[in-house]
């Protein structure tokens, strides 16, 4: 697994704030969110499959709060065209992660399975999407975030992953940004 790149402790503290309104219910969310959705996390994901919506792309590692996601949740994940298995660390975006967001947003929905953690992975997702496209994240104990993709946020972004410690140019031309 190549590591590209990995969040430096000093950059934890600019992750806390959301990147868009915060929604407890999965319709709502749904009613407002633009197309293609991306999806990261287990939770994020169960809730808009319960709400009968398959997103474009969704990225989950079988855990919530560092804790393994009920029986329920991992039962859920079902009735994607495609299921791809990646590895990326905690605290870092690898070449397979990076490489199955590019290629995810195509045709039919897919469900990425992350062996090790996917949280950061809502950040290069907003660099591949069009604008109007919505990424929806959890908000640990506060809901789920709707990020909707925009020339500001997508900026926003990629000076965030800038100032990620690691080989900037592989992880862009991955990204195909």
């Amino acid at each position: 697994m190549s590591v590209l790149l990995e969040l430096p402790a000093d950059l934890r503290h600019e992750l806390k704030e959301p990147l868009g309104p915060i929604h407890t219910d999965a319709e709502a969310l749904l009613a407002e969110a633009g197309e293609p959705v991306v999806a990261v996390g287990d939770i994020v994901t169960y809730h808009l499959l319960e709400a009968g919506y398959h997103p474009t792309l969704a990225l989950v590692d079988g855990k919530t709060k560092r804790e393994r996601v009920r029986a329920a949740v991992r039962d859920a994940m079902e009735g994607f065209d495609r299921t791809v298995e990646v590895e990326s660390p905690a605290g870092g975006l690898s070449e397979e992660l990076l490489a199955a967001l590019r290629e995810g947003v195509g045709d039919g929905t897919t469900l990425v399975e992350v062996l090790g953690e996917e949280d950061l992975a809502a950040l290069p997702a907003v660099l591949v999407l069009p604008d109007g496209a919505s990424v929806v994240y959890g908000q640990p104990d506060e809901g789920m975030v709707l990020a909707t993709v925009t020339d500001e946020l997508r900026a926003e972004m990629r000076d965030l992953l800038d100032r990620f410690a690691g080989d900037h140019a592989a992880a862009y031309e991955t990204l195909g940004v």
